[in-house]
């Protein structure tokens, strides 16, 4: 299929591939996760933060094997219908959808939080209208945006870290009582962090945009994940450390209270900053996925078939992305940053289970993973899904109910 009947161009090599999940992955965990997983499971959070890493890498790999063979637009939505059937890929498909939708409103209002405390909503809906309008020019430009956002934040990180550990407030009495929570509490941080791991997906989704797809997801998707657990395991502990969980969970801006606390004190400004603009990459990556994810239900007629269209100029799937943006803008004026966070993980990983259970069906020619990695991240997926918060639970439960109900309508 070529530009002009109407399919993306492949323009992503190997970097922009990475950068395009490092983007998604680092603003989303350490500057808006850490607050409701620290008041999920206290010190615990750190246990949290290492199961969210084991599932993640199952999830990664299946979806990594699955994108080789699988190169569209659509990531687990186009692995589960083929391998399990239409209903399931559909399910996939509309549980990312509205989940990673709950992901973009969470970053927006990260983005808020740190760029004008006070105003979060109304800076929010702006920053979502910008990066709309630098993502419906086209893939490149945002992979190139991207680069910029990565090298900011991995800045401003070091920081926060040098802010956390040489500021006089670091002291191993913030992490006792370890972990400080049931086993409950310590997987509900697992579930919640797990939102933070999630933006590899944004590679798969991209693979009609990816050169070399066999070759490049897989090795992107490696990656992304491997220096993301590096810096969350490194930025986490320091965070603990400095100010200890009770003060990450009251605090919507966390890492400025971590380096507020302390004698850096007057970097706080510039790591606001920094934290704006890594929140603003992760919402810039979310977005590519959710809205190529769109394209390919609308090509199937699960979604509006106007969804389907692709710009003629910048070849970017347009009507799509707008319609994500309006449904984006409408949930940072009702939700908050909680609920949005909660709601989301448990949709994305009912997502993930999907992509598990579709690797699971791989044959070994086509190079599947170990049996084993499916089937953890299957039972992980599914044990994490029921540990977040009950409104979350809920909320994913009725949102699950009603695209059944639609798919039924749709079937008579």
């Amino acid at each position: 299929m070529t530009a002009a009947d109407g399919s993306l161009q492949r323009r992503l090599n190997l970097t922009d591939a990475v950068v395009v999940g490092l983007t998604a992955m680092l603003g989303a965990g350490v500057f808006g996760a850490f607050g409701p997983a620290a008041a999920a499971g206290a010190s615990g959070m750190l246990v949290g933060l290492a199961v969210a890493a084991v599932v993640a890498l199952c999830n990664a790999t299946s979806s990594a094997r699955l994108a080789a063979v699988h190169p569209e637009s659509g990531g687990t939505y186009v692995y589960a219908r083929h391998r399990l059937g239409p209903f399931w890929g559909y399910l996939a498909g509309w549980s990312f959808v509205v989940g990673k939708t709950a992901s973009c409103a969470a970053m927006a209002l990260t983005f808020g939080a740190y760029a004008a405390p006070g105003h979060e909503r109304l800076v929010a809906v702006l920053a979502v209208v910008a990066l709309t309008a630098v993502s419906y020019r086209g893939v490149e430009r945002t992979a190139r945006v991207g680069r910029v956002v990565v090298a900011l934040t991995l800045a401003t990180l070091t920081v926060v870290v040098v802010a956390a550990l040489a500021g006089g407030t670091a002291s191993a009495d913030h992490l006792r009582p370890f972990p400080g929570a049931d086993a409950r509490g310590v997987l509900q941080s697992a579930g919640l962090l797990f939102f933070a791991f999630a933006g590899y997906a944004r590679i798969a989704t991209l693979g009609e945009e990816v050169r070399d797809p066999a070759r490049t997801i897989p090795r992107a998707v490696a990656v992304a994940l491997g220096v993301v657990l590096g810096v969350y395991a490194v930025v986490a502990t320091s965070a603990l450390l400095a100010v200890g969980p009770d003060a990450l969970a009251t605090s919507a801006a966390p890492l400025r209270t971590v380096v507020e606390a302390g004698a850096f004190g007057a970097v706080a400004p510039v790591v606001r900053v920094g934290a704006a603009v890594a929140s603003l990459g992760a919402l810039l990556g979310l977005g590519l996925g959710v809205s190529r994810t769109a394209l390919a239900m609308a090509r199937d007629g699960h979604l509006p078939g106007a969804l389907s269209a692709v710009h003629p100029r910048f070849r970017t799937p347009h009507h799509a992305e707008l319609a994500v943006a309006a449904v984006v803008v409408v949930l940072v004026l009702a939700v908050d940053l909680r609920g949005a966070i909660g709601f989301s993980s448990f949709l994305v990983l009912t997502y993930y289970a999907l992509a598990n259970a579709s690797a699971l069906r791989m044959r070994p020619d086509e190079r599947r993973p170990a049996r084993g990695v499916p089937v953890l991240g299957l039972v992980g997926c599914a044990t994490l899904a029921l540990t977040v918060p009950p409104a979350a639970v809920a909320g994913g439960a009725v949102v699950l109910a009603a695209g059944c109900v639609a798919w039924a309508v749709r079937r008579r």
